[in-house]
């Protein structure tokens, strides 16, 4: 039985955060793990932060992950991700999004978004080890730029760390997807989870 594994879901509104920790809690579910969570939504509409933390483990008793006790953290935006950096210690993993979402404030000349090639430096140095996947483009390969967070979780699910089964995960996309749909997202799933398994080797 799993100990503890926390899981820190990062993004902005409209990229999905919330089904990602949705299918993620339901699989455990499924696997009779022991789960808690909790949510944290910005101005989701308008594109603000939104972050999702699943805990997972027979010693896991409140739903908020201490500070620098992130095992994974998946990054659907990069400063995001970044934003969320007190969370990572040496033993945690990152998988981030390199497609970056470019907030509507800077735009409007009212904020700077922040060098990429640092946020991914300083990310990397806080964790054990960090996966940098183009989760859009990959996406789009899937069929539909849509699925980039099922993407993501697929690379979750290819670090390999997970107590989750991937069977699991693929049951719980099925069922939660139209028919039509079904096939597209699992396609995107074994993209990221393929991508992850390079990325690593």
């Amino acid at each position: 039985m799993t100990k503890e594994f926390n899981v820190l879901i990062t993004g902005v509104g409209g990229q999905g955060v919330i089904l990602m920790s949705e299918l993620l809690g339901k699989s455990a579910v499924k696997e009779g793990l022991k789960v808690r969570g909790s949510e944290i939504l910005g101005m989701a509409v308008r594109g603000g932060s939104v972050t999702s933390a699943i805990r997972i483990g027979k010693d896991v008793y409140g739903p908020l992950i201490p500070t620098g006790k992130c095992t994974a953290l998946v990054g659907m935006e990069p400063s995001e991700a970044l934003r969320n950096i007190s969370f990572l210690s040496k033993s945690s993993l990152v998988i981030v999004n390199t497609a970056a979402t470019i907030p509507f404030t800077v735009s409007l000349g009212e904020s700077t978004y922040p060098d990429m090639e640092q946020v991914l430096e300083k990310l990397g140095k806080a964790a054990g080890r960090i996966v940098e996947l183009d989760a859009t483009k990959i996406a789009q390969e899937a069929g539909s730029r849509l699925t980039a967070n099922i993407v993501m979780l697929g690379a979750l699910f290819g670090a390999e760390q997970l107590p989750i089964k991937t069977a699991a995960i693929k049951e719980t996309i099925e069922e939660r997807f139209p028919s039509k749909a079904a096939p597209t997202n699992i396609k995107a799933f074994d993209l990221g989870y393929q991508a992850c398994r390079q990325a690593l080797k």
